[in-house]
């Protein structure tokens, strides 16, 4: 024990020792000291007014003004990418500003872009409504005089033939009669001009139709540009038309349509000398408008330029103020004394940090009095803490998907960033796609720098935080597949000849006649020769299965393990007595065993059949085992196994939960005295730590809790066993999908003289290749890996019952405000 005692201490395996402190800090230094602390990030505040809504707190003004500034910043953010200007690559150097100075600027900068915005959304419906008039002037003079020539010739025919009927009169259309002299032109006809969007002119036309029965004449013709609607905010095509009907009943009514259906109509003189007139007059204000929007718009990008300089700068300080002042809020306010009281959880090895950069606030702020720092006592457990690096990050966030760590319990990262790859590499043993991966992995780790700056897509984002989780996956990867000698499933006389050669020398195919060894065995993985021979499946099913099980009694005996290093860790030796030592004895007189056998039978080369041995271990424990024995006096050892893997329920059950009931009479009973503690005294004792809670103690509710965990125990030590078979499936499945790709499809392929066929058989190998077997293939051996240290070993020791410490820091603030 002692040696274990003397080791050094991994700073992976334990979370950071915590303290509980207390910080009384002036007002006048407050501001300061917060930000300092938010530059250290190593501070977690408690919020002592989660009681009081965010409407009552102290500082609830200044969040507010910061919430208003942010409200700025991203009303020019999105101006500036409606102007599509881009940010200089040099940010131009701007002396420090104050939180007031800043508001007063943003607030000019606003004020002016909103001006400049009504003007230019004024100047732009005005050019749109003359550009609108100049296309209706253009069309409906045609529509006019066309209308004027054939009103023309209509007179004529009309002179001619129909005059002399005093009944055609009465009888005639009303646009005939509209045309005709006499009584009709006192009335005259009449028509309206205008525009409008080409998508809703067939139900313009259709209900004008029906509003007036059919007693109009319409006209149309598309416009030659397109105009920006003002609702939409972007351009669209639209049609001139032109509406010819008489009286003014009808004039209501097409003007009402016209409103409803978005129309613009624009008045258009009959003579075409004003026609002319009119047309110039719009011509040449467009023109004017044109310049002047110009102008407008050069005017408004110059004002956005001198912004977007400055903009990520004034957005970071906007955003670390309002993150100074929520902090604040946290903080307990004393109207009395003029301080702020604050109280948090940071790390042991971060107090003289914190006590240095307070001292500096202070000092800083010109404080006449200075920030008290002092350690308590806290009730509630700490926050886990783990420092990592880019390499450590990525594995810590598997395990802390599946719960974060009890306050220094074990921490299965230290363990889990070798295993987890090495058991996905199992399931995806193959050195070519393990290449593949390797090459994306390294891309990756490459540009991390420049892909850590840009604003990634969501797979895109996983994948580069897990670059180096990849990286030991393809690595391990290769390793497997040299171990399986499977490239893309071909494989390869990589590390010397083959140990097997045909039985006899007229064989040709080794499915029917078998093979013989006649030299040493291939010096590292499986032997080429097994690919193809008809002994291959049995082999490599036996291998990888007895392997299997092999890597899955190891793990979980790790996990065993480590949960005694956690009991003794926390000074449990009930937890040592009465879980880890009967979890040992049961665990390893079934599975230990049975692991014991594989090995035994590989080295002797027996053909003991370890089915039989395990079953009837249980049936007939007294029955000789025949050919299936692998030791002296294995009998006798097996019957020692199953007595002590049946001692070993009953062991894990009742002791504990009895000795926890008996301590409990003996300390509240008097039948013991123990001296009582001192907070200074448990602060001596283990520096940062918390001060256990005592609850009541109910025996029924130990009682079935423990019984719960041994009957999980005894029987997730079959099933989980039964698990790690998943390795040995899906290193089948994988082997064999390779094979069906490369024979069925490259291979077939290739046996064509056809250059075609050949690329089409080379493309879908590529494809299945890449999109199955590296991607499909990838993320379910993944998932595998995952569900095999989430279930199989982490539950033998992990709590995961923790909470995280998130500390007060600049650095993890979002990049946005919602």
């Amino acid at each position: 024990m002692e040696f274990f005692d003397n080791l050094p201490a991994m700073d992976l395996l334990r979370s950071e020792k915590m303290t509980f402190v207390q910080l009384i800090i002036p007002v006048e230094s407050a501001h300061r000291a917060i930000s300092y602390v938010g530059e250290l990030g190593l501070l977690q505040f408690k919020d002592l007014n989660d009681d009081k809504s965010p409407f009552q707190r102290t500082f609830v003004n200044q969040v507010k003004r910061c919430g208003e500034m942010s409200r700025k910043l991203r009303f020019f953010r999105d101006q500036i990418n409606k102007a599509g200007l881009l940010p200089p690559a040099r940010p131009t150097l701007q002396p420090d500003t104050d939180l007031e100075q800043l508001e007063i600027q943003l607030a000019e900068h606003e004020s002016e872009l909103v001006e400049m915005n009504a003007n230019g959304e004024k100047l732009r419906q005005t050019y749109n409504e003359l550009l609108e008039f100049k296309m209706v002037l253009q069309k409906a003079s045609g529509f006019l005089v066309s209308a004027q020539s054939h009103t023309i010739a209509e007179d004529r025919e009309l002179e001619e033939n129909l005059y002399l009927n005093n009944d055609y009169i009465e009888r005639g259309s009303l646009l005939e009669q509209e045309m005709q002299p006499g009584p009709s032109n006192q009335a005259g006809l009449r028509f309206i001009s205008g525009i409008i969007c080409k998508s809703k002119i067939l139900r313009f036309e259709r209900i004008l139709f029906r509003a007036t029965r059919g007693n109009m004449y319409f006209n149309q013709a598309p416009a030659e540009e397109y105009v920006m609607d003002p609702v939409l905010a972007e351009k669209v095509e639209k049609t001139v038309f032109v509406v010819f009907f008489s009286g003014e009943q009808a004039r209501t009514k097409i003007l009402k349509i016209c409103d409803a259906f978005g129309a613009n109509c624009y008045p258009v003189p009959e003579d075409i000398t004003k026609q002319r007139q009119i047309t110039q007059e719009v011509l040449s204000r467009l023109s004017e408008l044109g310049i002047t929007l110009d102008a407008g718009i050069r005017h408004r990008n110059k004002a956005l330029s001198s912004i977007v300089s400055h903009l990520k700068k004034w957005t970071v300080m906007v955003r670390k103020e309002k993150a100074v002042y929520d902090t604040l809020n946290m903080l307990n306010f004393d109207v009395t004394k003029k301080c702020l009281v604050g109280e948090g959880w940071c790390p042991i090895i971060a107090q003289p940090q914190i006590q240095e950069i307070l001292q500096r606030a202070t000092f800083d702020s010109n404080s006449q009095v200075g920030i008290i720092f002092h350690v308590m006592d806290a009730v509630e457990s700490p926050p886990t803490y783990f420092r990592t690096n880019k390499f450590t990050h990525a594995f810590q966030e598997i395990v802390d998907a599946y719960g974060v760590a009890r306050y220094q319990e074990a921490n299965p990262v230290v363990y889990t960033v070798i295993t987890y790859p090495f058991l996905f590499a199992v399931m995806f043993g193959d050195w070519g796609h393990g290449i593949c991966l390797l090459l994306g992995a390294l891309i990756l780790v490459a540009r991390e720098r420049r892909l850590g700056s840009q604003k990634l897509g969501s797979f895109m984002e996983l994948a580069f935080g897990g670059r180096y989780v990849l990286l030991l996956m393809a690595l391990f990867s290769i390793y497997c597949g040299f171990i399986y000698n499977e490239f893309f499933s071909v494989p390869f006389h990589t590390f010397g000849e083959t140990a097997y050669k045909c039985r006899d020398p007229t064989c040709s195919d080794a499915r029917s006649t078998g093979l013989i060894k006649y030299r040493d065995t291939y010096p590292f993985g499986v032997d080429p020769s097994w690919r193809g021979s008809r002994s291959e499946l049995p082999f490599l099913n036996s291998l990888k299965m007895k392997m299997s099980i092999l890597f899955g009694v190891a793990q979980m005996n790790l996990g065993i393990i480590l949960s005694y290093f956690n009991a003794r860790f926390f000074s449990s030796s009930l937890d040592i007595r009465h879980q880890f030592v009967p979890q040992m004895i049961f665990f390893n007189s079934l599975f230990g065993y049975l692991a014991l056998l594989i090995v035994i039978k590989w080295c002797t080369g027996s053909q003991a059949d370890l089915y039989h041995v395990m079953i009837y271990m249980f049936l007939s424990p007294t029955d000789d085992l025949g050919d299936n024995q692998l030791l002296w006096a294995q009998r006798p050892l097996q019957i020692l196994l199953l007595l002590l893997a049946i001692v070993a329920v009953p062991w894990m059950l009742f002791p504990k939960p009895l000795i926890l009931r008996k301590n409990y009479l003996e300390r509240f009973q008097g039948r013991t005295y123990g001296r009582l503690g001192t907070s200074e005294m448990d602060l001596d004792a283990e520096p940062g730590s918390a001060r256990q809670h005592h609850e009541e103690f109910n025996f029924s509710e130990v009682l079935v809790h423990q019984m719960i965990h041994s009957i999980e125990f005894v029987l997730g030590a079959v099933s989980n066993t039964a698990s790690y078979l998943r390795l040995w499936a899906l290193s089948l499945a994988h082997s064999e999908l390779s094979t069906v790709f490369y024979e069925k499809v490259l291979v077939l392929a290739w046996g064509f003289d056809n250059i075609l066929i050949r690329l089409a058989g080379l493309a879908v190998f590529a494809f299945a290749t890449a999109f199955i077997l590296l991607m499909m293939e990838t993320l379910s051996a993944f998932l595998h890996a995952l569900r095999l240290h989430w279930v199989e070993f982490m539950n033998k020791f992990y709590f995961a019952d923790g909470y995280k410490f998130k500390p007060f820091s600049f650095a993890s603030l979002p990049e946005e405000d919602d």
